[in-house]
């Protein structure tokens, strides 16, 4: 896991981690973007994945539609180490509240949400939708290395 701000390092992946905040808020417009989820602790940075850009969504209170209250979005990446390109590779989002991860969903095996509630099958389906978007965005041509 690696905070969006953290692997903005040219101006086109810049570019790419400001398109998928613009296409979350054009899904859910009262959210606020944090580019820097995680903390920078030690036992935060053991967790690091250089391979991932990582962003949180904050709802204004909790979303009865989203049963969340807050959403993490991350990207993984495989960096080609021949080819010197980058590729999106998976998407997964969590939705938290104040008892913890109460879904998840994955891009990778069946796009399905899975935990203790669901979104509504309406966010559900923007949800999706946005992950379809990410993969758009950063799949249609490379990204520097």
């Amino acid at each position: 896991m690696v905070n969006a701000a953290e692997q903005a390092k040219n101006f086109k992946v810049a570019s790419k981690i400001a398109s998928v905040v613009n296409l979350f808020k054009s899904q859910f417009v009262d959210v606020k973007v944090d580019l820097k989820p995680w903390m920078n602790d030690p036992d935060t940075l053991e967790l690091v994945d250089p391979d991932s850009i990582d962003i949180g969504f904050h709802l204004p209170g909790r979303s009865r539609s989203l049963e969340s209250r807050c959403l993490l979005v991350q990207i993984r990446l495989y960096q080609d180490p021949i080819e010197a390109y980058s590729r999106v590779i998976g998407v997964e989002v969590a939705g938290y509240d104040h008892r913890g991860e109460q879904w998840k969903l994955s891009t990778v095996g069946g796009w399905r949400f899975v935990g203790n509630t669901q979104p509504t099958t309406e966010s559900a389906a923007k949800l999706k939708y946005f992950c379809r978007q990410i993969f758009e965005l950063f799949n249609n041509d490379d990204l520097a290395a």
